[in-house]
């Protein structure tokens, strides 16, 4: 092995540091610090006295903060930004983890409702928050998929976050009023096809998975509905009970109740395969609308450049939460299916989203434009 003294290395030494290829102390004695390059193998003896042996006692320092903060982390209580108002799926979801991710972590896990602009509001804030594990965020297929996709130039982009796990996955339904005409999913496509613009259909907000699962339900049923984009599932439901707009495209876990108690009629489940506490209601795949299976998920993710440290701590804890029986049990409850991917995992699954969604909306020509 090369073995250099002094400082006429030093340069080709340092440039592997700016390439972030770390040079290796192998031995410190008599005032010299001896590195090994990991990027060219060469082997440096530095005197004590020179500019790199601040910048190893800088490394070394740095290391021991990284490994300090995970073991501090975290001092203070956390913050999980929903992106959309109270009562949806996203905020069931979020309330359903948050405790038990307090009482793992050691601090409050406090949910807090950001709405507006179909979730663009609430994510563009965790963009802009401190990157220091304290503000996270709960990530959906509106959120991180469908307004990147159809924004010409969104606030925010996927590279913008780091994702933590992918929690839970949901059918998305499409409901009714109690006094709709229709009974069941084939009558109630035969309906629309027969009164074409007649009818509207709520959704949680402009560019949410609810308003794409509306579009694509009639791409592929061949109906024609007018679009009324709320600020959340909570004051669609209402106005779809109250009979304002009468077909309601949601997810199940919000609407469920609603289902139950007969003030909403499910027309069919927008899922791979028909739900347990539904078996007489069929998938849209069974009435006809081949394809037609997406779920929506929500994922738990932070800012980019939270230190690697803190995110492991926090995909831990998710990890025991979503072990626990009762937390599984709540999801269940509401309709949702445990999901508790790596963060790896989940940062692919968002990455293949993104490009299937980007070619779905520019085969149909959606915007943002109402």
């Amino acid at each position: 092995m090369l073995l250099q003294r002094g400082r006429g290395v030093a340069r080709s030494c340092m440039h592997c540091m700016l390439k972030r290829q770390h040079l290796k102390l192998l031995d410190c004695e008599s005032n010299e610090y001896i590195f090994r390059s990991t990027n060219c193998g060469l082997q440096l003896v530095v005197p004590g006295d020179t500019m790199l042996k601040k910048i190893a006692h800088i490394v070394l320092a740095a290391g021991c903060m990284a490994s300090a903060m995970a073991q501090d982390y975290p001092q203070r209580p956390l913050r999980i930004i929903v992106p959309y108002a109270p009562g949806g799926t996203t905020d069931i979801v979020a309330r359903v983890i948050s405790e038990p991710l307090g009482k793992i972590l050691g601090q409050p896990v406090v949910v807090d409702n950001k709405a507006g602009a179909g979730g663009a509001v609430g994510t563009a804030e965790l963009a802009r928050s401190a990157p220091d594990g304290y503000t996270l965020g709960i990530g959906t297929v509106s959120t991180l998929v469908i307004i990147p996709a159809v924004t010409p130039r969104p606030t925010y982009t996927q590279a913008d976050f780091a994702p933590i796990t992918n929690i839970a996955a949901t059918p998305n339904i499409i409901a009714v009023t109690a006094s709709f005409p229709a009974k069941n999913g084939t009558d109630f496509i035969a309906e629309l096809k027969a009164h074409p613009g007649k009818y509207s259909f709520a959704s949680s907000g402009l560019a949410s998975i609810n308003h794409m699962m509306g579009e694509s339900f009639q791409a592929l049923s061949g109906t024609s509905l007018i679009h009324v984009p709320y600020r959340g599932s909570a004051s669609a439901i209402t106005d779809v009970i109250a009979g304002q707009v009468p077909i309601l495209v949601d997810q199940l876990p919000s609407s469920k109740a609603f289902i139950d108690d007969g003030k909403l009629r499910l027309m069919g489940v927008i899922a791979p395969r028909r739900v347990p506490a539904y078996p007489d209601v069929p998938t849209f795949e069974e009435l006809g609308l081949k394809g037609f299976t997406d779920q929506a998920w929500y994922g738990l993710i932070a800012p980019e450049k939270v230190p690697a440290s803190v995110l492991a701590r926090l995909e831990n804890a998710m990890r025991q939460v979503l072990a626990r029986p009762d937390v599984r049990g709540r999801l269940e409850k509401a309709g949702a299916t445990p999901v508790g991917n790596t963060a790896a995992e989940y940062r692919t699954q968002l990455s293949a989203e993104l490009a299937a969604m980007k070619k779905l909306v520019a085969t149909r020509n959606i915007s943002l434009k109402e």
